[in-house]
């Protein structure tokens, strides 16, 4: 588990100072040692001191922000319940510590897969801080998202917007390009229309954003590090100094049941704008039969997760 606390100067300044808090279990405090050292070694102008310690109530204690990536990774043999099951036990024992130890304005990142009902876990042993403080991160397929239909189409990243990821962090996810706007050598047009491949990008784009995560950990050996650091980044950012006007962006957030027709009490994802550190979803979207089949099953896997792991919780 890492977290932020950050320190107390003017968080309106693009530029924010911060006080790096990060927890692990004993036996990797030496390990952990070394990241203090290429962090020292980096000399982050905005990093104002590092906080290693494998104890509960110091990195806990009055964050800000905390970013938990710690979970219980699927291994050979297991099945999804034994993998709920021991994330259950750790994300409810990182809930009640946020109880505890943390500030009540709090903002919480789940990383740690199955990202969104880990999130969800953490929200209930942390009920005296706000369902709406907890996101997961589905930060890293919007931006595979983006990535791949700039590729596509021939213009940086930055030139591809409003781009969605609704539903679970998972191969369930739907990426939705219906409402993205793609600025063409000068030219703003619909995802669609820049593409100009409505067969890629109702398979291949999907399927290839939905497995990208296999397919690095396939060629490097490993999960995502750089990327998914670069979108952790750019989640926390957003939170803090919110989106711009007329962009949004994909986070897993909490439902009430109110948009889109998702399920209540669930954490999925959507896309949202945020301003003054408080998201909300961008509602009034049109969604076709394509798009509608995609969330609704992605929306099941969830519900099924979510009932699950709940009877772990013992809820």
């Amino acid at each position: 588990m890492c977290s932020a606390r950050t320190s107390m100067l003017i968080v309106c300044l693009p530029c924010q100072p911060i006080i790096l808090v990060l927890l692990d279990i004993t036996p990797m405090l030496p390990v952990l040692d070394g990241v203090v050292m290429e962090l020292q070694d980096c000399a982050l102008p905005l990093l104002r001191e590092v906080i290693p310690t494998d104890k509960v109530e110091v990195g806990f204690k009055d964050l800000d922000a905390a970013i938990l990536v710690g979970s219980m990774p699927r291994k050979e043999g297991m099945e999804r319940k034994d993998l709920l099951n021991a994330n259950v036990a750790i994300f409810k024992t990182q809930g009640e510590a946020l109880e505890k130890y943390a500030k009540k304005t709090v903002k919480v990142l789940v990383v740690g897969n199955p990202a969104n009902t880990n999130c969800l876990i953490a929200s209930k042993s942390a009920p005296s801080i706000p369902k709406e403080n907890f996101s997961c991160l589905t930060r890293l397929d919007h931006n595979r998202a983006r990535s791949q239909v700039a590729m596509r189409v021939g213009v940086p990243s930055d030139s591809v917007k409003n781009v969605i990821i609704w539903g679970n962090h998972s191969s369930t996810q739907y990426p939705d390009v219906h409402h993205a706007i793609v600025n063409h050598h000068g030219k703003e047009m619909s995802g669609f229309d820049a593409v100009n491949d409505e067969s890629w990008l109702k398979g291949d784009f999907i399927t290839t954003v939905q497995q990208r995560g296999a397919a690095v950990i396939k060629a490097r050996k490993l999960s995502s590090a750089m990327s998914a650091a670069k979108a952790i980044c750019d989640h926390m950012r957003d939170i803090w100094f919110g989106t711009p006007d007329g962009e949004w962006v994909s986070m897993g957030v909490y439902s009430t049941g109110n948009s889109y027709g998702v399920p209540n009490d669930l954490m999925y994802s959507f896309p949202v704008m945020i301003k003054n550190k408080t998201w909300k979803v961008v509602d009034g979207l049109s969604i076709n039969d394509f798009s509608r089949g995609k969330m609704d099953a992605t929306a099941a896997e969830l519900v099924d997760e979510r009932d699950t792991a709940l009877t772990f919780l013992g809820a």
